[in-house]
């Protein structure tokens, strides 16, 4: 198993414009069937990431 390690004196690094991140910015994609989030540098507004689907269920 990995260990994990709280770390709030650090901030993570923008891969693609090597900025650290202390804002991370994101919108919202709906759809008919739930939603999802993408995620993204405010700098250089690369995609770093998008959430799981959520349904209808789940928190909409």
């Amino acid at each position: 198993m990995i260990e994990t390690e709280i770390k709030e004196d650090i901030y993570p690094v923008c891969p693609h414009c090597k900025t650290e991140l202390t804002t991370l910015w994101y919108r919202e994609l709906m759809k008919d069937l739930g939603k999802r989030c993408v995620y993204f540098c405010p700098r250089c507004r690369a995609c770093l990431g998008i959430s799981h689907r959520k349904g209808l269920t789940m928190g909409m």
